[in-house]
């Protein structure tokens, strides 16, 4: 089973992803503070005295104590979750491929003073990444679909996790911007 908690800070902002040892370890330590969502996993434990075996429920969500940082997110630029961020589409043709005939494209080119940040990169398929070359979509002849966005942390969270959850997606999906949309 793959299934990840999500861990909030005691703001309600989400932080990262659990394994269930993790959230179980959280939760026996009386870590969390709250929690949100269904119960996703029952782990069973050792037998008392009496003969009822000890079960610990893990809700989907959790928050927990700690510092909540008020620093801006940066969240890590790579290519799975920038094609992700594009759900694997060509911002140039608009077809939808496999993530081995993507490709990483800079709508301005590193050589011409680009830079290798969310917002200056889109998902492009080979053919179309090579039509640009090192050229703007403009001198390209070719149209850019969407503009390139930074992913805030609600979005990134979803982006970094291919098996989300309902209510977590319920969670994370109302603070999302307008630039993902799901469906």
């Amino acid at each position: 089973m793959n299934t990840k908690i999500l861990r909030l800070n005691k703001a309600g902002v989400p932080v990262s992803w659990l394994t269930r040892e993790q959230t179980a370890t959280l939760l026996v330590k009386d870590l969390v503070i709250w929690s949100l969502g269904s119960t996703v996993i029952e782990m069973h434990g050792g037998y008392n005295r009496r003969g009822v075996q000890s079960i610990l429920r893990l809700p989907s969500i959790i928050a927990c104590h700690g510092k909540v940082h008020t620093e801006c997110f940066d969240p890590p630029l790579e290519n799975k979750f920038l094609f992700r961020r594009d759900k694997n589409i060509c911002l140039y043709c608009g077809e939808q491929f496999i993530v081995a005939d993507l490709s990483r494209d800079h709508v301005q080119p590193l050589s011409k003073g680009g830079r290798d940040i969310w917002t200056n990169v889109v998902t492009s398929c080979r053919r179309c990444n090579n039509r640009k070359a090192d050229r703007v979509p403009e001198h390209a002849n070719m149209q850019l679909l969407a503009i390139p966005f930074v992913p805030n942390q609600y979005e990134f969270l979803y982006l970094s996790n291919h098996n989300v959850l309902a209510d977590q997606m319920e969670f994370l999906s109302a603070r999302f911007s307008r630039h993902i949309q799901l469906g």
